[in-house]
């Protein structure tokens, strides 16, 4: 994190060493990948209330990230209030209005068309939670002096993957959100300037009759996404 005046390098060991053989190793990565295949995203979301501890770990995962120089350019606010969904389903809709009219361009909105999405977003208010992720674009110290934050969007593009990661591993259910532009949210969420929101994810679990589009289970074989030069 951002620290005032001059700090100097200080190494300390390792505190965290795993040891694993490659026999463990092979099993963990097939574990993970095995887990990590069960992820969904899903619109349907059942009533079930989901525990402010839980989602708080998660949040505390996600705030384990990599991030430039340390600055971990971040912030979660987790939304359960049902009268402040309802407000964002209401401007998130708006916004979403616009978009599917003619805002998006004709390439876009087919490119969403076997996804199903449209305008009208009810699980903004039936999940139980919102988890609104916002990027820093600078920082700010006490007194108000503006620092600069480095590697924004990777950072922030990485603890939410964390994010994603633990809320699966919790047993939980989250849908991306990402309306456009998004600047409503700073009011409504009382965050600062400096702030960009760049997600919404709704959690939960999902309904009983949960579905989720066919073409989402189509994903690119691992000969084209990995390339390995040995």
């Amino acid at each position: 994190m951002y620290h005032e005046g001059q700090i100097s390098y200080e190494p300390v060991p390792l505190p965290d060493r795993r040891e694993m053989d490659d026999a463990e190793m092979a099993a963990a990565a097939e574990a993970f990948l095995s887990l990590m295949k069960g992820r969904h995203s899903v619109r349907d979301f059942d009533t079930r209330p989901v525990a402010q501890e839980v989602i708080a770990r998660c949040v505390e995962t996600a705030g384990r990230a990599p991030s430039g120089a340390n600055h971990q350019p971040w912030h979660f606010v987790a939304i359960a209030d049902p009268a402040m969904k309802a407000e964002i389903r209401g401007a998130a809709e708006a916004e979403e209005e616009k978009f599917y009219a003619g805002g998006a361009g004709d390439a876009w909105l087919k490119a969403l068309e076997p996804i199903g999405t449209g305008v009208s977003k009810p699980h903004l208010e039936a999940a139980p939670w919102l988890i609104v992720v916002f990027a820093q674009r600078y920082g700010v110290t006490k007194e108000g002096t503006r620092y600069k934050n480095y590697y924004v969007p990777e950072s922030v593009g990485i603890a939410t993957g964390f994010l994603i990661a633990a809320l699966h591993h919790a047993g939980l259910s989250a849908l991306t959100h990402t309306p456009n532009p998004m600047r409503f949210l700073n009011g409504l969420c009382d965050r600062p300037e400096s702030e960009k929101p760049v997600m919404i994810l709704a959690v939960g679990h999902p309904a009983e009759g949960a579905t989720v589009p066919a073409v989402a289970k189509i994903k690119k074989p691992l000969e084209e996404i990995l390339t390995v030069r040995a």
